[in-house]
């Protein structure tokens, strides 16, 4: 077995400079349910009309999706709003007013950079007549080969993946980190519930006056709560094809309510910093590109040796099992043993990225807080509509 390599802040420097250093470094994590037992039984994400995503290798061994790239993306890039992260990057946040649906007073909502779906690439940003025009020059920048402002205004953007779809299709740049959670050999479960209203305690003159005003109001009683209703199969969206409740005389697999999985296997997250793309990042200049490079590789250790909470969703709260394994994968041969995981190397890594995000703090935006204005958003439905137009 190789010896494991001890972290250093020339070995991260490496990574950063050296095009012959390794491609990636990669982690396989395992991950068990917090309740214990013999039997795991967890609850994946569910997607409209599919249920579960769901994959049938060619030996019969069937994969499940417990957390897609986009979803563990989204994960770990609040741990920046946190300290001791936080001071790594700028802190900037949206004001959105809201109304109160029974007040009707109004009120703000904040929502952080760091929050948006699609990062600074967010039609939100665009809506923010203070931000948008900044966002886009830095985006104009990006198309350039020039990383430079779009790490002083949104760096995550540059560890996590951003496309600029809505404003330069052209600025795009991939993931650095990408996390995945997947779980071996399973069965799928089903599930079944049954309501009961207070149908039975009603007289007939009672249950015949709301009969009469859900048909008048085309409602179903089982809908307000005045009806038995039973929750044995699923529904299906607008743009389903049908899906049969009953097969073959008895209930369908595929319609029935989704009830878990079974895991027979293991529980897996796999994790990859890719580096290559790491080194593609360049700025104005030799001594820019390098600090670029470094700064954006310390955010992107930073979210990948994060100890994130993995309460995923209601019936599926994982926990991390065993030690984790971090290998440095060089273009040819055997990946090599890195330590990424004591608490020696993520302290390394934190004073690594203190110095790192140094030549940036100075450029950081003067405004932080910007308004989301519901008249630019207008605005950007009108030019989509018209360039659909053009395209018709």
């Amino acid at each position: 077995m190789t010896e494991r390599q001890k972290l250093s802040h020339d070995l991260i420097n490496s990574w950063a400079d050296d095009l012959q250093s390794p491609v990636a470094l990669h982690l396989k994590q395992r991950l068990v349910p917090v309740e214990e037992g013999d039997h795991l039984v967890i609850f994946p994400p569910t997607y409209t009309d599919i249920g579960y995503n769901i994959d049938v290798l060619s030996d019969g061994t069937r994969v499940a999706t417990i957390d897609s790239v986009g979803s563990q993306a989204n994960r770990m890039e609040p741990i920046f709003k946190e300290e001791p992260y936080a001071s790594l990057v700028p802190q900037i946040e949206i004001e959105i007013p809201i109304k109160d649906k029974k007040t009707g007073e109004r009120h703000i909502v904040k929502r952080s950079l760091l929050d948006l779906a699609h990062r600074s690439a967010d039609a939100t940003v665009y809506a923010c007549p203070t931000l948008g025009p900044e966002i886009r020059k830095a985006f104009d920048a990006l198309t350039r080969n020039d990383a430079g402002p779009l790490c002083r205004l949104a760096p995550t953007s540059l560890v996590f993946g951003v496309w600029d779809s809505r404003g330069n299709p052209d600025a795009k740049r991939p993931r650095l980190v990408r996390s995945i959670i997947r779980a071996w050999d399973i069965d799928v479960l089903h599930a079944a519930a049954q309501f009961n209203s207070i149908r039975k305690a009603l007289d007939e003159e009672q249950w015949a006056e709301l009969v009469k005003e859900a048909k008048a109001k085309k409602k179903k009683l089982s809908d307000v709560g005045f009806d038995d209703a039973p929750g044995t199969f699923r529904k299906l969206g607008k743009g389903a094809k049908e899906i049969p409740e009953f097969k073959n005389g008895a209930p369908n697999p595929e319609r029935r309510v989704l009830g878990g999985v079974l895991v027979r296997g293991s529980i897996e997250r796999d994790v990859t910093v890719n580096l290559v793309a790491l080194r593609k990042l360049q700025g104005a200049n030799e001594d820019e590109t390098r600090a670029i490079r470094r700064y954006v590789l310390s955010l992107a250790l930073i979210a990948a040796t994060a100890d994130f909470d993995l309460a995923l969703r209601e019936g599926c709260h994982l926990r991390f099992a065993g030690e984790d394994q971090w290998l440095a994968v060089p273009r040819r041969g055997q990946p090599i043993p890195v330590d990424l995981a004591s608490v020696e190397a993520k302290r390394t890594i934190e004073t690594y990225a203190e110095a790192a995000v140094t030549p940036f703090k100075k450029d950081w935006p003067e405004r932080l807080i910007h308004k989301f204005d519901l008249d630019a958003a207008k605005k950007m439905i009108a030019v989509k509509e018209a360039e659909e137009e053009d395209e018709s």
